[in-house]
Protein backbone atom coordinates (compact mmCIF):
# COMPACT_ATOMS: atom_id res chain seq x y z
CA UNK A 1 0.00 0.00 0.00
CA UNK A 2 1.59 3.74 -1.23
CA UNK A 3 0.99 6.09 1.88
CA UNK A 4 -0.47 9.49 0.94
CA UNK A 5 0.89 12.84 2.08
CA UNK A 6 -2.25 14.42 3.41
CA UNK A 7 -1.71 18.31 3.06
CA UNK A 8 -3.95 21.22 2.52
CA UNK A 9 -4.40 23.25 -0.64
CA UNK A 10 -7.98 24.48 0.31
CA UNK A 11 -6.72 28.70 -0.37
CA UNK A 12 -9.93 29.80 1.19
CA UNK A 13 -8.62 27.96 4.62
CA UNK A 14 -5.04 27.95 4.26
CA UNK A 15 -4.84 30.08 7.66
CA UNK A 16 -7.16 27.82 9.90
CA UNK A 17 -5.05 25.35 11.02
CA UNK A 18 -7.93 23.38 12.73
CA UNK A 19 -8.40 22.12 9.71
CA UNK A 20 -5.47 19.64 9.87
CA UNK A 21 -7.21 18.05 13.36
CA UNK A 22 -7.75 14.24 12.80
CA UNK A 23 -10.75 14.54 14.78
CA UNK A 24 -12.47 16.77 13.25
CA UNK A 25 -16.40 15.61 12.67
CA UNK A 26 -17.69 17.39 9.43
CA UNK A 27 -16.27 17.74 5.71
CA UNK A 28 -15.84 21.22 6.12
CA UNK A 29 -13.37 20.68 9.28
CA UNK A 30 -11.25 18.18 7.49
CA UNK A 31 -10.24 19.74 4.27
CA UNK A 32 -7.02 17.66 3.26
CA UNK A 33 -6.45 17.89 -0.36
CA UNK A 34 -3.92 15.03 -0.20
CA UNK A 35 -2.14 17.06 -2.74
CA UNK A 36 -4.49 18.03 -5.24
CA UNK A 37 -3.20 21.41 -6.71
CA UNK A 38 -6.89 22.98 -6.80
CA UNK A 39 -8.23 25.90 -8.00
CA UNK A 40 -8.65 28.85 -4.93
CA UNK A 41 -11.96 28.28 -3.19
CA UNK A 42 -11.90 24.16 -3.28
CA UNK A 43 -10.56 21.48 -1.69
CA UNK A 44 -10.50 17.24 -1.31
CA UNK A 45 -11.06 14.59 0.99
CA UNK A 46 -9.62 11.01 0.30
CA UNK A 47 -13.15 9.47 0.07
CA UNK A 48 -11.67 6.17 -0.47
CA UNK A 49 -8.51 4.23 -0.24
CA UNK A 50 -7.43 0.86 -1.43
CA UNK A 51 -10.12 0.35 -3.57
CA UNK A 52 -8.40 -1.61 -6.51
CA UNK A 53 -7.97 0.20 -9.99
CA UNK A 54 -11.42 1.95 -9.72
CA UNK A 55 -12.26 3.07 -13.50
CA UNK A 56 -15.20 5.00 -14.12
CA UNK A 57 -17.89 5.92 -11.21
CA UNK A 58 -21.19 6.80 -10.68
CA UNK A 59 -23.23 8.46 -7.54
CA UNK A 60 -26.83 7.19 -7.11
CA UNK A 61 -29.39 9.92 -5.76
CA UNK A 62 -28.79 8.18 -1.94
CA UNK A 63 -25.20 9.50 -2.34
CA UNK A 64 -23.43 6.03 -2.53
CA UNK A 65 -21.00 6.13 -4.90
CA UNK A 66 -20.79 3.15 -7.46
CA UNK A 67 -16.98 2.27 -8.98
CA UNK A 68 -15.87 -0.40 -12.33
CA UNK A 69 -13.36 -1.86 -11.24
CA UNK A 70 -10.14 -2.47 -13.89
CA UNK A 71 -9.15 -6.28 -11.91
CA UNK A 72 -12.03 -7.32 -9.68
CA UNK A 73 -11.64 -6.78 -5.89
CA UNK A 74 -12.81 -9.79 -3.75
CA UNK A 75 -14.04 -11.74 -7.05
CA UNK A 76 -16.04 -8.63 -7.70
CA UNK A 77 -15.96 -6.14 -10.47
CA UNK A 78 -17.86 -3.28 -8.61
CA UNK A 79 -17.52 -1.74 -5.46
CA UNK A 80 -20.19 0.46 -3.78
CA UNK A 81 -19.23 3.49 -1.01
CA UNK A 82 -20.97 5.27 0.77
CA UNK A 83 -20.14 8.22 3.60
CA UNK A 84 -22.76 7.46 6.38
CA UNK A 85 -21.15 10.87 8.73
CA UNK A 86 -20.94 13.24 6.22
CA UNK A 87 -16.96 14.00 6.72
CA UNK A 88 -15.96 13.26 3.07
CA UNK A 89 -14.99 9.50 3.66
CA UNK A 90 -16.81 6.15 3.08
CA UNK A 91 -17.08 4.79 6.02
CA UNK A 92 -18.86 1.82 4.24
CA UNK A 93 -18.07 -0.14 1.26
CA UNK A 94 -18.62 -3.65 -0.31
CA UNK A 95 -18.07 -5.24 -3.81
CA UNK A 96 -20.30 -6.64 -5.78
CA UNK A 97 -20.82 -7.70 -9.45
CA UNK A 98 -19.52 -9.81 -12.20
CA UNK A 99 -15.75 -9.18 -14.16
CA UNK A 100 -13.77 -6.28 -14.11
CA UNK A 101 -14.17 -3.42 -16.46
CA UNK A 102 -14.66 0.39 -17.26
CA UNK A 103 -17.70 1.97 -18.00
CA UNK A 104 -20.47 2.35 -15.97
CA UNK A 105 -23.81 4.98 -15.51
CA UNK A 106 -27.15 5.37 -13.45
CA UNK A 107 -30.15 6.09 -15.59
CA UNK A 108 -33.25 5.67 -14.44
CA UNK A 109 -32.63 3.64 -11.38
CA UNK A 110 -30.50 1.16 -12.69
CA UNK A 111 -26.87 0.96 -12.58
CA UNK A 112 -24.88 -0.08 -16.14
CA UNK A 113 -21.62 -1.59 -15.81
CA UNK A 114 -19.18 -2.48 -18.70
CA UNK A 115 -16.69 -5.40 -18.76
CA UNK A 116 -14.39 -6.31 -21.99
CA UNK A 117 -17.64 -8.27 -23.58
CA UNK A 118 -20.92 -7.44 -22.17
CA UNK A 119 -23.17 -4.93 -20.81
CA UNK A 120 -24.99 -5.73 -17.75
CA UNK A 121 -27.45 -3.81 -14.82
CA UNK A 122 -28.30 -3.62 -11.77
CA UNK A 123 -31.84 -2.20 -10.28
CA UNK A 124 -30.97 0.01 -7.16
CA UNK A 125 -32.51 0.00 -4.26
CA UNK A 126 -31.19 1.22 -0.37
CA UNK A 127 -29.03 -1.42 0.12
CA UNK A 128 -24.98 -0.39 0.11
CA UNK A 129 -25.12 -2.83 -3.02
CA UNK A 130 -27.93 -3.70 -5.14
CA UNK A 131 -29.79 -6.89 -4.05
CA UNK A 132 -31.27 -9.81 -6.85
CA UNK A 133 -29.21 -10.54 -9.98
CA UNK A 134 -28.04 -8.61 -13.03
CA UNK A 135 -30.00 -7.84 -15.77
CA UNK A 136 -27.65 -8.44 -19.20
CA UNK A 137 -28.20 -6.15 -21.85
CA UNK A 138 -25.55 -6.53 -24.42
CA UNK A 139 -23.39 -9.58 -25.01
CA UNK A 140 -20.83 -10.40 -27.56
CA UNK A 141 -18.71 -7.47 -27.67
CA UNK A 142 -15.69 -8.10 -29.45
CA UNK A 143 -12.61 -9.27 -27.44
CA UNK A 144 -9.23 -7.55 -28.34
CA UNK A 145 -6.03 -7.49 -27.03
CA UNK A 146 -5.78 -3.71 -27.13
CA UNK A 147 -8.13 -0.95 -26.31
CA UNK A 148 -10.63 -3.03 -24.58
CA UNK A 149 -11.99 -0.73 -22.25
CA UNK A 150 -16.13 -0.24 -22.73
CA UNK A 151 -17.55 3.55 -21.82
CA UNK A 152 -20.88 4.24 -21.70
CA UNK A 153 -23.57 7.07 -21.88
CA UNK A 154 -27.16 6.56 -21.91
CA UNK A 155 -29.41 9.31 -23.63
CA UNK A 156 -32.60 10.77 -21.92
CA UNK A 157 -34.79 8.41 -24.13
CA UNK A 158 -32.99 5.50 -23.11
CA UNK A 159 -29.89 4.75 -25.78
CA UNK A 160 -27.05 3.43 -24.85
CA UNK A 161 -23.81 4.24 -26.39
CA UNK A 162 -20.69 1.79 -26.13
CA UNK A 163 -17.36 2.68 -27.54
CA UNK A 164 -15.58 -0.59 -28.95
CA UNK A 165 -11.77 0.42 -29.46
CA UNK A 166 -9.80 -0.69 -32.42
CA UNK A 167 -7.00 -2.72 -31.24
CA UNK A 168 -4.31 -0.64 -33.90
CA UNK A 169 -2.43 1.92 -34.18
CA UNK A 170 -3.30 3.03 -37.44
CA UNK A 171 -4.82 0.04 -39.27
CA UNK A 172 -1.69 -1.10 -41.01
CA UNK A 173 -0.81 -3.95 -42.95
CA UNK A 174 1.78 -4.83 -40.03
CA UNK A 175 0.80 -2.83 -37.03
CA UNK A 176 3.01 -0.75 -35.63
CA UNK A 177 5.95 -2.06 -38.03
CA UNK A 178 8.19 1.10 -39.52
CA UNK A 179 7.20 1.83 -43.09
CA UNK A 180 4.03 -0.37 -42.94
CA UNK A 181 1.29 0.96 -45.30
CA UNK A 182 -2.20 1.45 -43.80
CA UNK A 183 -5.39 -0.17 -45.09
CA UNK A 184 -7.82 1.02 -47.49
CA UNK A 185 -10.51 0.06 -46.58
CA UNK A 186 -9.87 -0.26 -43.13
CA UNK A 187 -11.22 -3.65 -42.58
CA UNK A 188 -10.88 -2.99 -38.68
CA UNK A 189 -13.95 -0.72 -38.95
CA UNK A 190 -16.37 -3.47 -39.89
CA UNK A 191 -16.03 -4.18 -35.89
CA UNK A 192 -14.18 -1.48 -34.32
CA UNK A 193 -13.09 2.09 -34.08
CA UNK A 194 -16.52 3.75 -33.39
CA UNK A 195 -19.76 3.90 -31.11
CA UNK A 196 -22.29 1.43 -30.99
CA UNK A 197 -26.03 1.87 -30.10
CA UNK A 198 -28.48 0.12 -27.98
CA UNK A 199 -31.58 -0.26 -26.57
CA UNK A 200 -30.63 0.57 -22.76
CA UNK A 201 -33.69 -0.88 -21.23
CA UNK A 202 -34.22 -4.53 -23.70
CA UNK A 203 -32.45 -7.41 -22.63
CA UNK A 204 -30.64 -10.09 -24.43
CA UNK A 205 -29.04 -7.55 -27.13
CA UNK A 206 -26.25 -8.91 -28.91
CA UNK A 207 -23.31 -6.81 -30.83
CA UNK A 208 -23.78 -6.40 -34.44
CA UNK A 209 -22.21 -4.27 -36.88
CA UNK A 210 -24.80 -2.78 -38.35
CA UNK A 211 -25.63 -1.26 -35.10
CA UNK A 212 -22.86 1.14 -35.34
CA UNK A 213 -23.86 4.77 -34.69
CA UNK A 214 -20.50 6.59 -35.31
CA UNK A 215 -17.22 5.47 -37.03
CA UNK A 216 -13.54 6.55 -37.50
CA UNK A 217 -12.66 6.79 -33.48
CA UNK A 218 -9.17 5.05 -32.44
CA UNK A 219 -10.29 4.83 -28.58
CA UNK A 220 -12.94 6.30 -27.03
CA UNK A 221 -14.64 5.43 -23.86
CA UNK A 222 -14.64 9.08 -22.43
CA UNK A 223 -18.47 9.31 -23.48
CA UNK A 224 -20.76 11.80 -21.58
CA UNK A 225 -24.67 12.37 -22.63
CA UNK A 226 -25.68 15.83 -21.91
CA UNK A 227 -28.37 18.51 -23.19
CA UNK A 228 -29.44 16.03 -26.16
CA UNK A 229 -25.79 15.55 -27.19
CA UNK A 230 -23.60 12.80 -27.29
CA UNK A 231 -19.84 13.76 -26.15
CA UNK A 232 -16.34 12.00 -26.54
CA UNK A 233 -12.76 12.59 -26.22
CA UNK A 234 -10.76 10.61 -28.40
CA UNK A 235 -7.10 8.86 -27.90
CA UNK A 236 -5.13 9.88 -30.60
CA UNK A 237 -2.59 8.09 -32.50
CA UNK A 238 1.28 6.93 -31.68
CA UNK A 239 4.25 6.62 -33.31
CA UNK A 240 4.82 8.80 -35.92
CA UNK A 241 8.55 9.13 -35.86
CA UNK A 242 9.29 5.87 -34.50
CA UNK A 243 7.37 4.75 -37.44
CA UNK A 244 8.18 7.27 -40.43
CA UNK A 245 11.35 8.46 -39.12
CA UNK A 246 11.71 10.33 -42.82
CA UNK A 247 9.04 12.30 -42.27
CA UNK A 248 8.62 13.19 -38.78
CA UNK A 249 11.20 14.09 -35.68
CA UNK A 250 11.31 13.17 -32.08
CA UNK A 251 9.77 15.92 -31.27
CA UNK A 252 7.01 16.37 -33.37
CA UNK A 253 5.84 12.95 -32.49
CA UNK A 254 6.11 14.04 -29.20
CA UNK A 255 3.38 16.71 -29.70
CA UNK A 256 1.28 15.20 -32.35
CA UNK A 257 -1.47 14.86 -32.98
CA UNK A 258 -3.77 16.14 -30.16
CA UNK A 259 -6.43 14.46 -28.41
CA UNK A 260 -9.76 15.18 -29.84
CA UNK A 261 -13.20 16.25 -28.24
CA UNK A 262 -15.51 15.40 -30.65
CA UNK A 263 -19.81 15.90 -30.68
CA UNK A 264 -20.96 13.04 -31.94
CA UNK A 265 -23.99 12.48 -34.23
CA UNK A 266 -25.55 9.38 -35.94
CA UNK A 267 -23.72 8.65 -39.59
CA UNK A 268 -20.64 10.24 -38.18
CA UNK A 269 -17.33 9.47 -39.59
CA UNK A 270 -13.91 11.41 -37.48
CA UNK A 271 -11.40 9.88 -39.94
CA UNK A 272 -9.20 7.65 -37.87
CA UNK A 273 -7.21 5.60 -39.31
CA UNK A 274 -6.48 7.88 -42.06
CA UNK A 275 -6.31 11.20 -41.08
CA UNK A 276 -5.26 12.61 -37.38
CA UNK A 277 -5.52 16.28 -35.71
CA UNK A 278 -2.41 18.97 -36.38
CA UNK A 279 -3.62 21.83 -33.45
CA UNK A 280 -0.95 24.17 -35.11
CA UNK A 281 -1.98 23.59 -38.33
CA UNK A 282 -5.83 23.28 -36.68
CA UNK A 283 -7.23 20.87 -39.19
CA UNK A 284 -6.97 17.31 -39.94
CA UNK A 285 -4.60 16.14 -42.32
CA UNK A 286 -3.71 12.07 -43.47
CA UNK A 287 -1.36 10.04 -41.93
CA UNK A 288 1.96 8.57 -43.28
CA UNK A 289 0.69 5.36 -43.95
CA UNK A 290 -1.86 7.22 -46.28
CA UNK A 291 0.58 8.78 -48.09
CA UNK A 292 0.68 11.58 -45.69
CA UNK A 293 3.90 14.05 -45.29
CA UNK A 294 2.44 16.24 -42.37
CA UNK A 295 0.65 18.97 -44.23
CA UNK A 296 -1.34 17.07 -46.95
CA UNK A 297 -5.10 16.92 -46.03
CA UNK A 298 -6.74 15.25 -49.09
CA UNK A 299 -9.88 13.26 -48.04
CA UNK A 300 -9.24 14.50 -44.00
CA UNK A 301 -11.33 17.62 -45.24
CA UNK A 302 -14.31 15.50 -45.35
CA UNK A 303 -14.62 14.46 -41.73
CA UNK A 304 -15.87 15.61 -38.80
CA UNK A 305 -13.53 18.38 -36.76
CA UNK A 306 -12.86 18.59 -33.05
CA UNK A 307 -14.55 20.86 -30.59
CA UNK A 308 -11.43 21.18 -28.79
CA UNK A 309 -8.10 19.88 -28.87
CA UNK A 310 -5.52 19.06 -25.97
CA UNK A 311 -2.02 17.93 -26.13
CA UNK A 312 -0.77 14.88 -27.64
CA UNK A 313 -1.09 11.32 -26.04
CA UNK A 314 -2.57 12.88 -22.37
CA UNK A 315 -4.98 9.52 -22.89
CA UNK A 316 -8.49 11.05 -21.95
CA UNK A 317 -10.21 8.53 -19.74
CA UNK A 318 -13.69 9.94 -18.76
CA UNK A 319 -15.93 13.18 -19.15
CA UNK A 320 -18.29 14.41 -17.28
CA UNK A 321 -20.82 17.98 -18.28
CA UNK A 322 -21.45 19.40 -14.71
CA UNK A 323 -24.90 20.77 -13.82
CA UNK A 324 -24.73 21.27 -10.22
CA UNK A 325 -24.92 24.92 -8.29
CA UNK A 326 -22.01 22.96 -5.85
CA UNK A 327 -19.03 24.98 -7.54
CA UNK A 328 -20.49 28.65 -8.68
CA UNK A 329 -21.91 29.16 -11.48
CA UNK A 330 -19.11 29.70 -13.97
CA UNK A 331 -18.67 25.69 -14.31
CA UNK A 332 -22.53 25.14 -15.25
CA UNK A 333 -22.20 23.27 -18.29
CA UNK A 334 -18.83 23.08 -18.77
CA UNK A 335 -16.81 19.16 -19.12
CA UNK A 336 -14.38 17.67 -16.72
CA UNK A 337 -12.08 15.92 -18.37
CA UNK A 338 -9.90 13.19 -16.76
CA UNK A 339 -6.57 12.24 -18.33
CA UNK A 340 -4.67 9.36 -17.66
CA UNK A 341 -0.97 10.50 -18.29
CA UNK A 342 1.04 9.80 -21.40
CA UNK A 343 3.81 7.27 -21.87
CA UNK A 344 5.88 8.57 -25.51
CA UNK A 345 6.25 11.92 -25.80
CA UNK A 346 10.22 11.42 -25.31
CA UNK A 347 12.31 13.33 -25.46
CA UNK A 348 10.07 15.85 -23.87
CA UNK A 349 8.42 15.28 -20.23
CA UNK A 350 5.38 12.62 -20.11
CA UNK A 351 2.46 14.65 -19.11
CA UNK A 352 -1.48 14.58 -18.76
CA UNK A 353 -2.11 13.45 -15.11
CA UNK A 354 -4.78 15.55 -14.18
CA UNK A 355 -8.42 16.70 -14.94
CA UNK A 356 -9.05 19.75 -16.57
CA UNK A 357 -12.19 22.02 -17.16
CA UNK A 358 -13.10 23.14 -21.09
CA UNK A 359 -15.89 25.73 -20.69
CA UNK A 360 -18.73 25.05 -23.28
CA UNK A 361 -21.62 27.41 -24.78
CA UNK A 362 -24.64 26.25 -26.76
CA UNK A 363 -22.81 22.84 -27.00
CA UNK A 364 -19.21 24.76 -28.52
CA UNK A 365 -15.96 25.08 -26.52
CA UNK A 366 -16.18 28.75 -25.20
CA UNK A 367 -12.67 29.13 -24.25
CA UNK A 368 -9.36 27.34 -23.54
CA UNK A 369 -9.38 24.34 -20.95
CA UNK A 370 -8.36 25.12 -17.52
CA UNK A 371 -6.16 22.91 -14.82
CA UNK A 372 -8.56 21.94 -12.42
CA UNK A 373 -6.41 19.33 -10.69
CA UNK A 374 -3.38 19.58 -11.49
CA UNK A 375 -0.15 17.18 -12.70
CA UNK A 376 1.55 17.98 -9.51
CA UNK A 377 -0.57 16.24 -7.11
CA UNK A 378 -0.94 13.34 -8.97
CA UNK A 379 2.78 12.36 -10.15
CA UNK A 380 3.38 13.00 -6.25
CA UNK A 381 6.59 14.43 -7.91
CA UNK A 382 5.80 17.89 -9.43
CA UNK A 383 5.03 17.97 -13.01
CA UNK A 384 7.42 15.65 -14.68
CA UNK A 385 7.62 11.66 -14.94
CA UNK A 386 10.27 9.51 -16.70
CA UNK A 387 7.25 7.02 -17.30
CA UNK A 388 3.42 6.15 -15.96
CA UNK A 389 4.23 3.53 -13.66
CA UNK A 390 6.61 7.23 -11.81
CA UNK A 391 2.91 8.46 -11.26
CA UNK A 392 1.64 7.77 -7.47
CA UNK A 393 -1.93 8.75 -8.98
CA UNK A 394 -3.51 8.64 -12.49
CA UNK A 395 -6.95 10.01 -13.17
CA UNK A 396 -9.41 7.66 -14.24
CA UNK A 397 -12.87 8.37 -13.95
CA UNK A 398 -15.84 10.94 -12.80
CA UNK A 399 -18.77 11.69 -11.50
CA UNK A 400 -21.04 13.96 -9.31
CA UNK A 401 -23.33 13.94 -6.83
CA UNK A 402 -26.54 15.90 -5.98
CA UNK A 403 -24.81 18.75 -3.68
CA UNK A 404 -22.76 19.34 -7.03
CA UNK A 405 -19.15 17.58 -5.62
CA UNK A 406 -17.27 16.31 -8.06
CA UNK A 407 -15.83 12.80 -7.51
CA UNK A 408 -12.49 11.59 -9.05
CA UNK A 409 -11.14 7.80 -9.09
CA UNK A 410 -7.29 7.00 -9.42
CA UNK A 411 -6.54 3.51 -10.62
CA UNK A 412 -3.21 3.67 -9.83
CA UNK A 413 -3.30 4.56 -6.18
CA UNK A 414 -6.39 3.02 -5.58
CA UNK A 415 -8.07 5.89 -4.61
CA UNK A 416 -11.43 7.74 -4.76
CA UNK A 417 -11.32 11.58 -3.84
CA UNK A 418 -14.10 13.73 -3.67
CA UNK A 419 -13.37 17.64 -4.20
CA UNK A 420 -16.36 20.28 -3.19
CA UNK A 421 -16.01 24.32 -2.96
CA UNK A 422 -16.17 26.77 0.12
CA UNK A 423 -19.32 28.10 -1.30
CA UNK A 424 -20.79 24.89 -2.48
Amino acid sequence: MRTLSFHTLCATTLAATSLFAASSASAADSCDNTGLDLPEGFCATVFAEDAGAPRHLAVADNGTVYVNLANDVDGHGLMALRDTNDDGVADERTTFGEGGGTGLAIHEGWLYAATVTYIYRYKLDDNLAPEGEPEHIVSGLPRQSSHAARGLAISDDGQLYVNNGAPSNACQENDRQPGSKGQDPCPLLDNHGGIWQFSATETGQTFKPKTEYATGLRNMFALDWYAGQLYGVQHGRDQLHSNWREKFTQEQSAHLPAEELFAIDEGDHFGWPFCYYNPKQDKKVLGPEYGGDGNKVGQCADYEQPLAAYPAHWAPMDILFYDGDGFGTQYNDGAFIAFHGSWNRAPSPQAGYRVIYQPMENGKASGDYEDFAGAAGFTGSGETVASPGGAEHRPAGLAQDSSGALYISDDAGGTVFKVTHAGG
